[in-house]
């Protein structure tokens, strides 16, 4: 570890370091434009000069110069400060007067820096560039006259996102961004290039011109538009979300987000139900929590136990708990999350968790993807498997044939190949230290295939000391939170139907199959109209994940907070509240008259929700039928249409007509 000295002060920094981390180290400010801890360094802005002896006379980039034992660094030098306000001069040339009018402003680098290290006054009087705005798609807007070419937007698409869409065309003063041939960037993560551009060249486009960032009150929360639990901030005004930013979480989604992820929340304000409904003469009608409280106390006083609760996919574990207490204290026994029809084996949870852990995939060295699209079911464990492949791995995939911007050796879309591997991929596995089999929704719709990815765990050598590779890839975000609290019945969602309980509940199941149901009472706890508010005898008004508190367990068993943002709009309550309420009045009251007491019965219940972290969850997988055969199909069909409140969001629509279905927009053509 070389020892050296910044500003006089010694410090011994890791091999490898640059000048730049030895300067952070230090506790030192440098500033920078085109450099980024999780990308190549470019070395375009040369804002973070210093100077460091021995060397030549004359200041030096810092991210791109290795630290050296011996060195002396200065970063506060007056020819240190001279260049760094000769850079920021040559920035501002041709940069815009147009801050009162950017959406970037009050969040730009730029802004930041001319005060921190400008000269304050320029030179240069020529007339400035100008830079044709780009299409880059729905979600990205551009003001190219903006752009310094730091570059960061070229580094992403092509490093992280693996779509390499976004490039420069022209030198020097003439160089622009673009995407190719200005057609929209087909990528599941292009809204990460606004986060990363620090002038206000990319900005979101649905978010253009809502609100300045001093005036958004903001709120951390998690995820809900899939399993991976990405750590996200809520930033709203009023009552409504106006954006999601990711937050670091190196352990999840170090610090990117999904367009999914960010792009919904138009959709949490639209087709909302804000007040309770009852079907009456076959039509629903508006009612008041009286009426519709009363016409619920009449279904469980004829359905006499007969009753069965189904989760949806976004829900949090308070309110499957708080529904659990309930129908349980009224007789019911069935409860189910996986609303699709999955009915998997959930004897040990450990066997249908993503073991490895997110970080871990970036470790593997072979890797077995089988019946699962990444980039859409999630698209930031892919960038994790793009790193894993830059470092050595390869990785072989079973079902549909996707690009998923890395090398693959594609084997087939057939079942039966579980059974009877190709030799050079058993041959591989045995000599991988880390090897890793990722188990997709295809696997796990098809009977005996789950059986037959457990039977290779011992040939392929997936668990072994400190490693098990064994992994399932879920898409719902309340899919383990649900299993830890019984949300799970021998034979699924099929096997209740069949059952013909005389009372259903919803819990935002919009994805459930109702026509199984067509001779029960459903009643339907809904924030938006989507499939479970037309199926339903009485609507629940409640709230979505941004207008309630909630515990989420994503797709590697790790247990996470979110908090409250927004309130419910109407007469929309909290889902806990709700049936606390119904509670009393079907004469069951539920022993809890608060958020924090629903969440301490819900602790001692269930302990291992009590804390956050990873839940480990015991490697005893069960005996499963074996023998698939046929093809492996996909969960999703339309990544930006998953569920209801992004089916009501423009954003998601648009994103879904041109981005999956082709369509084109005049928007595109001028």
């Amino acid at each position: 570890m070389p020892k050296l000295t910044v500003d006089g002060v010694e410090i011994e920094v890791p091999q490898g370091a640059t000048v730049l981390q030895a300067c952070e180290l230090a506790g030192k400010e440098i500033p920078r434009f085109c450099y980024h801890e999780r990308l190549s360094i470019a070395g375009n802005c040369r804002m973070c000069l210093v100077e460091v002896k021995p060397g030549p006379p004359k200041p030096q980039a810092s991210c791109a110069l290795p630290a050296a034992e011996g060195q002396e660094i200065r970063t506060d030098s007056p020819m240190v400060k001279k260049a760094r306000e000769g850079v920021m001069e040559f920035l501002l040339i041709n940069h815009p007067l147009d801050c009162p009018i950017c959406d970037q402003g009050g969040e730009c680098d730029l802004q930041d820096q001319s005060i921190a290290y400008g000269k304050g006054q320029s030179r240069f009087h020529e007339n400035k560039r100008a830079v044709t705005d780009k299409y880059m798609g729905p979600i990205v807007k551009t003001v190219m006259t903006r752009c310094i070419q730091c570059t960061r937007c070229v580094r992403f698409a092509e490093e992280v996102a693996g779509v390499p869409e976004i490039g420069a065309i022209g030198r020097g003063e003439n160089m622009q961004i673009t995407t190719y041939l200005e057609h929209a960037a087909k990528s599941e993560l292009s809204g990460n290039v606004v986060d990363l551009c620090p002038v206000g060249a990319l900005t979101s486009k649905p978010y253009a011109f809502e609100a300045r960032p001093w005036e958004l009150k903001k709120t951390f929360a998690i995820d809900v538009m899939d399993a991976l639990g990405t750590n996200i901030r809520l930033d709203s005004r009023g009552r409504q979300v106006l954006r999601v930013l990711p937050r670091v979480n190196d352990d999840v989604n170090e610090e990117w987000a999904s367009d999914k992820t960010r792009h919904h929340v138009d959709g949490l304000v639209r087709q909302r139900i804000d007040k309770p409904w009852v079907r009456k003469g076959g039509k629903l009608v508006e009612a008041s929590w009286d009426e519709a409280f009363t016409a619920i106390a009449k279904a469980v006083k004829s359905a006499k136990g007969s009753i069965a609760c189904v989760a949806g996919d976004m829900v949090d574990c308070e309110t499957m708990y708080a529904a659990r207490e309930l129908v349980t204290s009224l007789g019911g026994t069935m409860f189910e999350g996986r609303q699709t029809g999955l009915a998997y084996d959930v004897s040990n949870l450990a066997a249908v968790n993503f073991n490895s852990t997110i970080a871990g995939v970036e470790t593997a060295d072979v890797i077995l993807l089988v019946g699962t699209n990444l980039r859409w079911e999630a698209p930031l464990i892919n960038t994790r498997i793009r790193k894993a492949v830059k470092k050595g791995a390869k990785v072989f995939v079973i079902g549909p044939q996707h690009d998923l911007t890395y090398k693959v050796t594609w084997l087939g879309n057939d079942a039966g190949l579980l059974g009877k591997l190709p030799k050079d991929v058993v041959e591989a596995f045995q000599g991988a230290a880390r090897p890793l089999m990722i188990v997709g929704g295809g696997v796990l719709a098809k009977d005996g295939a789950h059986g037959d990815t457990l039977a290779l765990v011992s040939k392929l050598g997936l668990v072994k000391d400190g490693w098990n590779g064994y992994n399932v890839l879920h898409f719902a975000a309340a899919r383990m939170g649900g299993l830890m609290l019984g949300y799970a019945t021998e034979g699924g969602v099929k096997a209740i139907a069949d059952s013909k309980p005389k009372l259903l509940i919803s819990l935002a199941a919009d994805e459930l199959d109702y026509s199984q149901f067509r001779d029960n009472f459903v009643v339907a706890f809904a924030h938006h109209g989507d499939r479970a508010a037309h199926a339903a005898d009485v609507i629940l008004p409640s709230a979505t994940y941004a207008e309630k508190a909630g515990t989420y367990v994503n797709l590697e068993g790790r247990v996470q907070r979110s908090e409250q943002a927004v309130f419910p709009p109407g007469d929309a309550r909290e889902d806990w509240a709700i049936m606390r309420a119904l509670s009393q009045v079907l004469g069951k009251t539920l022993p809890f008259d608060s958020f924090e007491a629903l969440r301490a019965k819900m602790f001692a219940d269930v302990p291992a929700l009590a804390t956050e972290g990873l839940v480990i969850y015991p490697w005893v997988p069960p005996r499963l039928p074996t023998g698939a055969s046929g093809e492996l199909g996909s969960p999703i069909k339309d990544y930006y249409l998953t569920n209801a409140i992004c089916r009501a969001s423009p954003t998601m629509q648009r994103c879904s007509a041109e981005l999956v279905h082709g369509e084109s927009f005049a928007e595109a053509a001028e």
